[in-house]
């Protein structure tokens, strides 16, 4: 049986015939906490293509004091820009009025720590009906699901099995890689859920930063020149990296333009929207001129630390964002004999809305 990590060059069919599916190794099932989400990569499984859907933000429809999700909650800013780490109160319980005011949460704070829940102990349906309240979950067309619930996008690196430095390679000083989730898709991620299963001693953290304090901290002349403009998220590297070593591609890689400052629909908020990550360049500008408008972008949020956190992990940790206003980065800074586990659950909300002068 292929490890998750072993490269080849065989054909994706030829390999789908020879295996069935690539899988960890006997070793992860047996010392994982929560087996069940062991990624799960089957080479022969394909996904149709992503249609445009009717979306409805959840934020909209919120009390904005919300009184049936911070009733009872304690809460601790963790930054003036962003992030705040919620007790008291567990995701599984609330009703739909109150994940309507998760919703609105998450984009007034862009990202919330909840700790102590009992999230990773629900069923998978019940996990995915949850997430599901906040749009159609997004089907990641190349990374390991867990089987028979292609809904979830398992992350996971132990000892044997390292992805990130897989997709990176070792001729990097550093292998923080500031992105949004799947900003190729034509409906983009919203409000996104993301929790821990095992995790190593220390480190392991995600870093997040407020694309919405990003955009503000530039000049009112700079704002100008950039609403308007539109950008092209490319998903074809992630999808030519998985065929390389024989992983799924599970739908063609698709290409996507979208306004590089967005409006978010519940509260209004101006934010930039261009990751290292995806995006490849700006529409109708020579090469050049694009290389250099995005060097000047992904540099100005990558070095922002004073808008920037660290999102840390305790068990029981779930930890809720909104892809439209943030960027994050996995940071790959712990002992490669730990394991870290963890399941993110990606709803997609509307086509990005643009920014106007």
């Amino acid at each position: 049986m292929a490890s998750l990590t072993q490269t080849t060059t065989a054909p994706v069919e030829t390999l789908a015939k020879a295996v069935g599916t690539i899988q960890l190794n006997q070793d992860a099932e047996d010392k994982a906490s929560y087996p069940f989400y062991l990624p799960h990569s089957d080479p022969a499984e394909k996904f149709a293509p992503t249609e445009i859907f009717e979306y409805e933000e959840p934020g909209a429809r919120a009390n904005p004091a919300k009184p049936n999700l911070l009733a009872n909650a304690k809460t601790r800013d963790v930054s003036p820009y962003l992030g705040t780490e919620v007790t008291g109160v567990q995701i599984s319980q609330l009703t739909k009025e109150g994940l309507d005011e998760l919703a609105l949460y998450a984009a007034e704070r862009k990202v919330l720590l909840f700790r102590d829940q009992d999230f990773k102990d629900l069923e998978p349906d019940r996990q995915i009906e949850i997430a599901r309240h906040f749009g159609p979950i997004q089907r990641h067309p190349t990374s390991g699901n867990v089987k028979g619930y292609p809904e979830f996008h398992v992350v996971y690196r132990d000892a044997k099995n390292d992805a990130l430095r897989e997709y990176f390679g070792d001729d990097r000083i550093n292998l923080t890689s500031w992105h949004s989730d799947v900003s190729y898709e034509k409906q983009t991620p919203g409000t996104t859920f993301f929790f821990i299963l095992d995790q190593p001693e220390s480190g392991g953290d995600t870093l997040f930063l407020s694309q919405v304090e990003a955009y503000r901290r530039l000049s009112p002349e700079f704002k100008k020149r950039l609403e308007g403009l539109r950008a092209v998220h490319t998903a074809v590297p992630q999808a030519e990296h998985s065929r390389q070593r024989g992983g799924p591609v599970r739908r063609e890689p698709v290409e996507t333009e979208h306004p590089v400052v967005r409006v978010h629909p519940a509260t209004g908020e101006k934010a930039l929207y261009v990751n290292q990550g995806f995006t490849k360049r700006i529409v109708g500008f020579k090469t050049e001129e694009s290389e250099y408008l995005l060097k000047f972008l992904f540099d100005h949020i990558s070095k922002g630390a004073d808008f920037q956190i660290r999102a840390t992990y305790e068990p029981g940790t779930v930890v809720v964002w909104d892809n439209r206003l943030t960027a994050h980065s996995a940071t790959g800074d712990f002992d490669k004999v730990f394991r870290r586990h963890a399941v993110r659950l990606t709803p997609q909300a509307e086509v990005p809305i643009p920014a106007t002068a």
